[in-house]
């Protein structure tokens, strides 16, 4: 059965690696170009209202990108189902859609941090509305990869015709976040269109109960996805506030190298995810030992990645065309344990969510960001962006621990 499976996954990886393949090239079209006509203080720019842009996801999607896509997962059979859960999901998002950007206006309208480029941030609102409207969660819960795939490729086809279109000069820095956002929202809509004929979708199969039970249930897990993006978003607001635009930039050409591969360790997470709740439910040694056979190519992977990374850090950064090239090789080379370091912690979170251990993985995320964002708090203003790594470097040692104490009494499990 393991060996199906395996087989299986690895055609759907083919697939979903095509897309993703695309998906994390995309960024080293468009940044190099960005940088060179918008500078390295608007593409720190971009990249703070990006940042802001992701955090609040977060609040759209309420949990649905782990919930929901491990309720379709073990519901694939039932087609009544399906429909209740994609409806219920869509009603709750709608809804906590219009409560961001509401929330989301007035904090560009009346906090200074945010007013100054306040046109920046509201070109950036239709991000959010893509992100209302994306159906990839449901995609992984039916294993779909095909469609993750079209949607990438179409979404940031758009993005990038829609840079080169749109940025001919510094001030259009504040279109980038603009054409990311309708990108998605075409992307989305036509996928969404798709599984209306494929699944006997009906909105009337949820109502205001059903909203109101998701809402709920989902808190806890929504709860610690926001530190999760907390850790993951606010690192870029926190330099911007106290280095100014223009570390952000330095910082933000570092974490675009690294982010690829944080990036597909997240992306290889969404892969996996679905497949080990599924085998995790029904033979625990099964699902434990695909887990192990995956990750364990995934970690070798990457760490030849790393040490690539490493030796030719100089013409990495090069590409992307900065004016401190020697301070950015340095810090790059300091980055490249971060990757690494996720590659540990990111497979172990699998293992939490998959045996049920929610209230253990929100507790030790919430400490977690806490500890880890008052630590960048106190390191930013005295090694600038070298503290900020060196933080998100213990950081996720920090996670690694609390995550394998919690789920190390079924790690070994025998067949």
């Amino acid at each position: 059965m393991l060996k199906r499976l395996l087989n299986k996954q690895t055609l759907n990886l083919g697939v979903y690696g095509i897309g993703q393949a695309f998906n994390l090239i995309t960024p080293l079209l468009v940044i190099p170009y960005i940088v060179g006509i918008c500078g390295e203080d608007g593409y720190g720019k971009t990249a703070v209202g990006m940042a802001l842009s992701f955090f609040l996801m977060v609040f759209i999607d309420y949990g649905s990108d782990i919930v929901g896509v491990k309720s379709v997962s073990v519901s694939r059979d039932d087609p009544k189902k399906l429909s209740q859960i994609f409806a219920t999901t869509y009603l709750a998002k709608f809804f906590t859609l219009s409560l961001v950007l509401i929330a989301a206006s007035l904090m560009f309208l009346f906090i200074p941090f945010f007013s100054v480029e306040k046109r920046l941030f509201f070109l950036g609102l239709p991000v959010l509305l893509g992100q209302c409207v994306n159906p990839t969660w449901f995609l992984q819960g039916v294993e779909n990869f095909k469609w993750i795939t079209i949607l990438t490729i179409i979404s940031k086809t758009i993005y990038v015709v829609g840079v080169f279109l749109m940025i001919s000069n510094p001030e259009d820095y504040i279109y980038n976040n603009l054409v990311w956002g309708i990108g998605m929202i075409v992307a989305h809509l036509i996928v969404v269109g798709y599984l209306f004929t494929q699944y006997p979708i009906r909105f009337s199969d949820a109502n205001r109960h059903d909203v109101k039970t998701l809402l709920r249930s989902n808190f806890s897990i929504f709860s610690s996805q926001i530190f999760v993006s907390l850790q993951m978003y606010a690192p870029t607001m926190l330099i911007s506030f106290f280095g100014g635009n223009a570390l952000t930039g330095q910082f933000k050409i570092v974490d675009q190298i690294v982010v690829i591969f944080k990036t597909y360790i997240l992306l290889f997470f969404n892969f996996v995810f679905p497949r080990i709740c599924y085998l995790l439910e029904i033979d625990k040694h099964q699902g434990l030992l695909f887990w192990k056979r995956y990750n364990g190519a995934n970690f070798a992977f990457i760490a030849l990645s790393m040490v690539a990374i490493f030796i030719f850090a100089t013409p990495i950064v090069s590409y992307f065309n900065p004016k401190g090239i020697g301070e950015i090789v340095f810090l790059l080379r300091i980055a490249v344990a971060i990757p690494l370091l996720q590659a540990v912690t990111v497979p172990l979170k699998q293992l939490m969510l998959g045996w049920d251990k929610q209230k253990e993985y929100v507790r030790y995320t919430m400490i977690i960001t806490i500890v880890s964002l008052l630590a960048i708090v106190l390191a930013i203003p005295f090694f600038h962006v070298q503290g900020l790594l060196c933080v998100l470097i213990a950081t996720e040692i920090l996670s690694s621990a609390l995550f394998f104490a919690s789920v190390k009494s079924n790690f070994f499990l025998r067949g």
